[in-house]
């Protein structure tokens, strides 16, 4: 008889092993569903919720949800575990962490010292019992600082990627987004642009573009073209102005395999980024994104629920200390996150597990335009993140990706967020701001937008064709 067991009344549920019990204790999502490893009922989610809070920690120390001998990520997994970071809550059960993560005395400075003895399956255990609010309070507390050429994540400061993309990678289309963005004061995480001729010379075009924007005006920020990693690897080798290396990264060695990445290939990109020395006010120069899903989209999820899978990908992203890390969280579609709600649990759920782990977590808020979703729940989300303490959030002319297609949050939302929480952007970022006369400030209070466009911008940026 399986050990993972519970009774709820006269009935005994039973569940095969470990990674059974995590996807049948996972709160609703269509990609279980599709998956066919979801529980059957909602009594059934119980019994594994309750099965699962009386789980020893030890016990995802012993117990491999995909085996070692097969998965690179397993072995990254075990093999980076810091046992005496994990002393501190080895005793408890996964309920008894949960209470431990809720507790007054679990500060910051507690959960940064912890963060290299939890592993990604203990993260995703404790947050399938954990309640929204639950997510917000711990992941608040956990605070990850990163820096290149500015500080990515203090208390009280809120960034955003300024995402200019344009169907046809047009210098004017992408400069007057970037203008837009920056006028409204985005664009301190990084300017990071889709391109839509992904090969390596239109690549370098659109570094060398940045690049120059950004020393002409003396940015306090970074570039990333987002594409492959042997793309950057390539521009790096001929000499492009490369700040961030950019990956999409997935929880198992078989999903990365189909992003064609091992992890030999992102330490090699690294190590050529750092080679540049182009930060300078740090050296966290990877960026990678994720996505619950992308495991099962690629046929290589192993029968592991899909946040699990998702935990399990912050794991690749720790080991390369990276300046930001954002789950996009609705981009993939219905199939694996169906609505509104499920979007919403799942990104608080992804941000949580992240910071936990100690990443600098950010969440691209997003939808397709064919889920069960719109921009009230987006705003829902976004809201719910800005509280939890969420490092970075999007910014995309209203909200409206023309290249990629899909719906995310513009300049605006993220001024809506700045001011009703009263946060800030990146504090170098922000003296600039003052400094070009884009944005008033007084002290103690959010950053205010300044009237007009300054001289120093006006007609500079849409010279670049």
């Amino acid at each position: 008889m399986s050990r993972y067991t519970h009774v709820i009344g006269s009935r005994s549920y039973r569940f095969a092993d470990l990674r059974e019990l995590l996807a049948k204790a996972t709160p609703l999502r269509a990609g279980d569903c599709l998956a066919g490893i979801a529980a059957a009922s909602s009594e059934e989610r119980v019994a594994a919720q309750m099965a699962l809070a009386d789980l020893p920690l030890t016990t995802f120390l012993n117990e491999a949800l995909i085996p070692y001998e097969e998965d690179e990520v397993t072995r990254l997994i075990v093999d980076s575990h810091d046992g005496a970071a994990f002393h501190a809550i080895r005793h408890l059960t996964v309920g008894g962490f949960r209470d431990w993560l809720l507790a007054d005395a679990t500060d910051d400075a507690a959960l940064a010292r912890l963060a290299p003895g939890v592993t990604p399956e203990m993260a995703a255990a404790v947050s399938k019992i954990m309640r929204i609010q639950d997510l917000v309070l711990v992941a608040r507390k956990c605070r990850v600082v990163t820096r290149f050429r500015g500080t990515v994540g203090l208390p009280g400061t809120l960034s955003t990627r300024l995402q200019p993309n344009h169907p046809l990678d047009d210098p004017s289309g992408i400069a007057a987004s970037l203008l837009d963005g920056l006028l409204y004061g985005s664009g301190d995480a990084v300017i990071g642009i889709n391109p839509a001729t992904d090969n390596v010379p239109q690549v370098m075009r659109i570094l060398v573009m940045l690049d120059e924007v950004i020393a002409r005006h003396a940015i306090p920020t970074q570039s990333c073209v987002l594409t492959h990693v042997t793309n950057t690897l390539a521009a790096i080798e001929r000499g492009a102005p490369v700040d961030l290396v950019f990956q999409s990264i997935a929880g198992t060695q078989a999903a990365n395999a189909s992003f064609g990445i091992d992890l030999k290939l992102l330490a090699e990109a690294r190590q050529a980024a750092l080679a540049l020395g182009r930060g300078t006010v740090g050296n966290n120069v990877m960026y990678f994104e994720t996505g619950q899903g992308s495991a099962l989209s690629s046929g290589a999820h192993h029968g592991v629920d899909q946040q699990t899978c998702e935990a399990r990908a912050y794991a690749v992203a720790r080991a390369y200390e990276p300046l930001l890390v954002n789950t996009v969280v609705g981009f993939i579609g219905p199939e694996y996150l169906y609505d509104g709600k499920q979007i919403t649990r799942a990104g608080l759920e992804d941000h949580f597990c992240g910071k936990l782990l100690g990443l600098p977590m950010g969440c691209d808020v997003c939808y397709t335009n064919h889920a069960e979703a719109d921009q009230d729940d987006m705003d829902v989300l976004l809201t719910m993140l800005g509280v939890a303490g969420c490092t970075y959030i999007m910014g995309v002319p209203g909200a409206d990706d023309i290249m990629l297609n899909y719906q995310t949050t513009s300049f605006h939302d993220a001024l809506y967020a700045r001011r009703v929480l009263g946060l800030n952007p990146a504090p170098e970022f922000e003296a600039w701001l003052r400094a070009m006369r884009i944005a008033e400030h007084e002290d103690g209070s959010p950053l205010r937008l300044g009237p007009g466009i300054p001289p120093a911008f006006q007609g500079a940026l849409l010279r670049l064709d």
